[in-house]
């Protein structure tokens, strides 16, 4: 690839990762100031983005992700539920909770991968394709520390914020620009002290395996 094509896919892609950090909708203008680059290049980009349906603009010409980003996004699912099946298998067993992968979408969580420990008498029954707002259980508020400042061996403890009784305590799993993640167990026991650790142990081990 040419230098000059190689530096027009790299400005795509900070282009489309600014869009995608939740705070809405940004003028060309605004964008251009974000990103440090001239209005004529952010314009050009924009152009080509609009035409792949990967950017849309709305009636008062705001600039905002578009539907096209959800094609992609579906077909790396699966690959993100392959890589974390292993992992959170591993997580299940040793809590003896049911251990999930959930993923940003917008201001929602989206459980993309959830494995169930195979020898507790009772656990939470956590469906595939769950979603919450990011700000109500621990596996949206880790994706949320994670915009923040949070780093690796932070997690979150919470209690029935989505489900009455349940505990959730969930890790982010950082060093991946491109996803916004956390690894986390759920269950309606209590659990030991080294849930915590061990779960930040599992997000670190798929951050790798990703990364």
């Amino acid at each position: 690839m040419a230098p000059e094509s190689a530096q027009t896919l790299e400005r795509g892609l900070r282009l489309l990762r600014l869009l995608a950090d939740g705070k809405g909708g940004r003028t060309p203008t605004e964008l251009a100031a974000e990103l440090s680059l001239s209005r004529p290049v952010v314009y050009r980009l924009l152009t080509t983005l609009l035409n792949e349906g990967f950017v849309r603009r709305d009636a008062e010409g705001l600039v905002h992700l578009g539907f096209g980003v959800l094609v992609l996004a579906q077909a790396v699912q699966p690959l993100l539920r392959a890589a974390a099946v292993p992992t959170l298998r591993r997580l299940a067993e040793e809590v003896g909770a049911t251990a999930h992968l959930t993923v940003a979408e917008g201001d929602d969580g989206l459980a993309v991968a959830v494995v169930e420990p195979s020898w507790t008498n009772m656990h939470v029954a956590y469906r595939e394709g769950s979603r919450h707002p990011l700000d109500k259980g621990a596996a949206g508020r880790a994706i949320l520390a994670l915009r923040g400042s949070a780093g690796p061996g932070d997690y979150l403890v919470t209690e029935g914020q989505l489900q009455e009784g349940a505990r959730g305590i969930a890790a982010p799993v950082t060093g991946l620009p491109w996803l916004e993640a956390s690894v986390g167990v759920v269950t309606f026991g209590p659990l030991e002290e080294s849930a915590g650790p061990r779960v930040v142990k599992a997000a670190a081990e798929l951050a790798a395996a990703l990364g």
